[in-house]
């Protein structure tokens, strides 16, 4: 079983990538991959880990919408968790306790689907 930070890392690529559905607008039809990738790649997570996490994401958007919004920037948009935290005008570990929160609820729900990751 893996550490569930580098499971985010893994879905947080795979999300970018435009397979994700929790927050981004769908491509229109005829148009995904018609330019190329700018960015650097990142080691991404198979489609059906993806899916998983994604909806373990999902959840947590319903019930803790402000972890939510940091998994998102920090996993996704790879901004670091200094940079949230002065955006926000808060302190360091004020975001680091809420990433922990955000970590320990989707892994508690990977936990209830009892799914192995």
């Amino acid at each position: 079983m893996r550490d569930i930070h580098e499971t985010l890392e893994l879905w947080g690529a795979w999300a970018a990538s435009d397979n994700s559905g929790v927050d981004f607008a769908p491509i229109a039809a005829g148009f995904k991959g018609l330019l190329p990738q700018t960015s650097r790649s990142r080691l991404k997570c198979d489609d059906d880990e993806g899916i998983l996490i994604d909806g373990c994401v999902a959840r947590l958007k319903k019930y803790r919408g402000e972890e939510y919004e940091l998994v998102i920037l920090h996993y996704v948009f790879n901004i670091s968790l200094r940079s949230i935290a002065k955006r926000r005008k808060c302190a360091d570990g004020t975001i680091r306790k809420k990433m922990q929160t955000a970590q320990g609820f989707i892994l508690g729900v990977v936990s209830m689907l009892d799914k192995k990751y």
